[in-house]
């Protein structure tokens, strides 16, 4: 089955930069969210994408102008999700949110329709266990920005049917994915990893060891990773971090996942990285600045 409409749920920084990559490779994108405003500034966050790359040379207003016609904003789920062959879950990492949508996309979605859920931490399973057809439900975790990341990473359950997952990384490739196909365990692959490396730099960081961007500049240089674990933990949100190391930590029963009290404390305080403006840096100017914490 080929792909041609695409209903993506959810338009915060993810479900905004799926739909974007889904309008780019050709099909036609439905964006939904719950909230008008929220719909509102994921659209205007698209556009302004855009309209950098023509800025910079990268895109042209052809370009933009074919893949604005492919972009909808809907603000009823039926509307959204009722024509389509994928549907890309991107709504904020709560159980019972997610098999909230689930329900009523299994209500509301053809029967054909491929269910992704964009969470980098819960189980797949659960969540497929309120569609009547669980083997049409696969993981699809995609990495902040959206539109510049190359991994994807799939993730399957047990009741995952090998067609879906053949669509998945389908729709993945043309996308310009890398996919990755792993299994339902807490974390997956890449938050167990990822979540573990920043609480230990935030620890080191509490502990006096270096400064933030000094630990930052060792991983990157010294590892190559392209971004260093404080700065990556404030792109993708400090109260996220927090969460999915709660999550490891319940699901292994394991305290060594336990969030660190200064993640702890910071998120407390809402600040929650360059979303709110100041995580372990100050983001205020733009860019990652040192901030007293």
């Amino acid at each position: 089955m080929g792909i041609q409409t695409v209903a993506v749920i959810g338009a915060g920084t993810m479900g905004a930069g799926i739909a974007q990559m889904c309008a780019q490779s050709g099909w036609t994108t439905n964006l939904y969210d719950a909230f008008p405003e929220g719909l509102e500034k994921g659209m205007k966050g698209i556009d302004a994408f855009w309209d950098k790359g023509i800025a910079r040379g990268k895109t042209t207003p052809e370009q933009k102008t074919e893949w604005e016609s492919r972009l909808h904003a809907c603000s009823e789920l039926n509307d959204a999700v009722s024509d389509v062959d994928l549907v890309i879950e991107a709504v904020p990492e709560i159980m019972e949110l997610k098999r909230n949508v689930f329900s009523e996309l299994d209500r509301l979605a053809p029967a054909h329709a491929v269910l992704g859920t964009n969470t980098s931490s819960l189980s797949i399973s659960d969540i497929a266990s309120v569609v009547g057809d669980p083997s049409r439900v696969i993981g699809m975790h995609f990495f902040n920005p959206v539109p510049l990341m190359k991994l994807l990473e799939l993730v399957r359950h047990d009741l995952t049917s090998e067609d879906t997952i053949a669509i998945a990384e389908a729709a993945g490739e043309a996308m310009g994915k890398t996919c990755i196909l792993v299994k339902n365990v807490p974390g997956f692959a890449t938050s167990r990893l990822g979540v573990v490396l920043g609480n230990e730099a935030i620890r080191m960081l509490a502990d006096g060891v270096a400064s933030a961007k000094d630990i930052d500049t060792a991983m990157r240089l010294g590892y190559r990773h392209p971004m260093g674990p404080l700065e990556l933990t404030d792109l993708v949100g400090l109260d996220v971090r927090r969460d999915i190391l709660l999550n490891l930590q319940r699901s292994f029963n394991d305290d060594s996942y336990a969030p660190h009290p200064l993640l702890e404390k910071l998120v407390s305080q809402g600040d929650l990285g360059k979303k709110s403006g100041t995580g372990i840096y100050d983001w205020s100017t733009g860019s990652a600045e040192e901030r007293e914490l």
